[in-house]
């Protein structure tokens, strides 16, 4: 909100149609990034690519839009977990049992991967390559932490339902985490990898992992 709502503040009198044209520039900025990122890595994205795949006529106008490279790739992670929210959530959301949320938790996260490439290279590499400081790990690490603690809070609930057995959940779903992970980074390595059917198959496994056992 602070991000928007300083683009606004920017605009002084252009009114609306200004606010709205800037939105658009700065989305469309974002898309190149994340283009250019997922295709010639994260040091190999300089403004001048960006700018070239956005067409723009200079590397200002992305000064113009964002503070710095940092700023930039900030929003390159916010766009890409706000397109995995609108993605996931509906999908979880849809699933009446505890083990099917879970299972469309882990399947839908590969999903994403197979249907989304471009974006979740472009991640990986922006992740990889940032700091503990950096904004666009920091946007990442809160957003990780807090979907991480309404899994957590989701384990739990199974538990007390009778669902799930008996472990430690924050051990539990950052196994779940560090699986997914690592598919999707073997997968921006190698494409031809069925993204798909390794979600079936980490789903199946912790199924077996936080099933209750008679």
């Amino acid at each position: 909100m602070q991000a928007r709502d300083s683009a606004v503040k920017q605009t002084g009198g252009r009114g609306q149609r200004g606010t709205f044209t800037e939105a658009g520039r700065r989305a469309q900025i974002v898309a190149a990034a994340i283009e250019v990122i997922a295709e010639l890595g994260y040091h190999r994205a300089s403004f001048a690519r960006i700018a070239d795949r956005a067409g723009l006529s200079s590397t200002g106008l992305i000064s113009y839009h964002f503070n710095g490279r940092g700023d930039l790739m900030r929003e390159v992670v916010s766009e890409v977990i706000k397109l995995a929210d609108g993605y996931m959530r509906p999908r979880i959301e849809a699933q009446t049992s505890y083990a099917a949320r879970l299972r469309a938790f882990i399947e839908g996260n590969l999903d994403l991967c197979a249907d989304h490439p471009q974006e979740l290279a472009a991640l990986v590499e922006v992740i990889a390559n940032s700091r503990g400081e950096d904004p666009g790990m920091v946007a990442f690490l809160d957003v990780t932490e807090g979907t991480l603690a309404i899994q957590v809070e989701q384990l739990r609930k199974a538990q007390a339902a009778g669902e799930f057995g008996a472990f430690e959940p924050w051990t539990m779903i950052r196994a779940i985490r560090a699986a997914i992970d690592d598919v999707v980074r073997r997968a921006v390595r190698n494409p031809a990898l069925d993204v798909r059917a390794a979600g079936r198959e980490l789903a199946d496994l912790f199924d077996r992992a936080t099933r209750r056992t008679a």
